[in-house]
């Protein structure tokens, strides 16, 4: 791992108190970039970041961050700009999940999921973007990064709204990518398949009160046996390309999402 390779980045990450999002800030303050934790829950986000800077290497600040709201998420740009000097790569990572069977999918069961994962994502990319736009070009492109879900591509009837919800994720990367490519702004993702975070093991109790398993941990194993690589996978798999997404590596990619699925989508 390059301890530099990040250098000088200032990078945004939704839900970034737990999970994927705590992971991608450690690995990029590893490698020398200086993160926000946005996250409703302010005291986790904010231990984190205390982690982050004891450390030593990439600087960190937690804000309280709704992303469904618009000045949240305008306020934690500025934040990040307020603390680092400006924004160079925001990464979309906050969502959720509920999952109701077809017929069973209600009003507020589709209006929580849908306004979390995809106004969330949409209102967090415009804000970011047009914090870039105001700085000006620079030589390397700024970077958008959505994290997306190999749901996107495969229909799971017992969350058709989270599925929904991520299919728009994959369509905000592509119509970002071509609306703010003049900008030189890039916007990739990544999609994940099955990740032991706080999210997937809510979402495997859920199923168990749904009906659709009979225990616990039976959603972990009967996925992992669909898996070309017969395993699930944690966060510390995911960081790598989400470090690759944020780096220099990728300037030349534009309205990408990269599948880190363990062969689920080839299934």
């Amino acid at each position: 791992m390059d301890p530099n390779r990040l250098k000088g980045k200032n990078i945004l990450i939704t839900g970034a108190a737990r999970g994927m999002g705590a992971v991608n800030a450690e690995h990029f303050a590893e490698q020398g970039g200086n993160v926000c934790l946005g996250d409703l829950d302010l005291d986790e986000a904010q231990s984190v970041a205390d982690k982050i800077n004891e450390r030593g290497n990439g600087k960190a600040i937690a804000v309280k961050m709704d992303v469904t709201k618009r000045e949240d998420n305008a306020n934690a740009v500025a934040a990040t700009v307020e603390a680092f000097g400006s924004i160079n790569i925001g990464v979309f990572n906050a969502g959720l999940n509920k999952p109701r069977f077809f017929m069973d999918i209600d009003e507020p069961n589709w209006d929580l999921i849908m306004t979390v994962n995809t106004k969330g994502m949409w209102l967090g990319m415009q804000e970011t973007a047009r914090q870039m736009i105001a700085q000006g070009p620079e030589e390397t492109p700024y970077k958008l990064i959505n994290v997306g879900s190999v749901a996107s591509r495969k229909p799971l009837v017992d969350v058709t709204v989270y599925c929904t919800s991520k299919y728009g994720c994959l369509a905000l990367t592509h119509c970002g990518a071509i609306a703010l490519a003049e900008h030189n702004i890039t916007v990739n993702g990544y999609a994940p398949g099955v990740v032991k975070t706080p999210l997937w093991e809510q979402l495997d109790k859920d199923l168990v009160e749904i009906g659709f398993k009979e225990r616990e941990g039976q959603a972990f194993d009967d996925l992992a046996e669909i898996l070309a690589l017969k395993k699930v996978s944690y966060p510390d798999d995911v960081k790598g390309t989400a470090a690759f997404l944020a780096s220099h590596d990728s300037d030349y990619m534009t309205g990408q999402m990269i599948h880190i699925d363990g062969g689920w989508v080839i299934q």
